[in-house]
């Protein structure tokens, strides 16, 4: 492997380092974007899509890894 590959491999993985965290991230935001098209009071909704969601991945993903360890 050469070294730019192994460098870009490593400033990918500071950003993406666990999967389905940022799956589960993007789904939220997505989530949260789709409403805020779609409803009346979209942005307000996908706010709150946003302010409950991301903390609750957040959470999820703390729980399941302690439960791992």
């Amino acid at each position: 492997m050469s070294a730019p590959v192994a460098v870009l491999r490593e400033l990918a993985g500071l950003f993406i380092d666990d999967g389905a965290l940022a799956l589960a991230i993007l789904a939220i935001v997505a989530c949260a974007g789709i409403s805020g098209a779609v409803m009346p009071n979209g942005l307000v909704v996908g706010g709150i899509v946003l302010l409950v969601g991301c903390p609750g991945i957040l959470l999820a993903n703390v729980l399941s890894t302690i439960r791992r360890r």
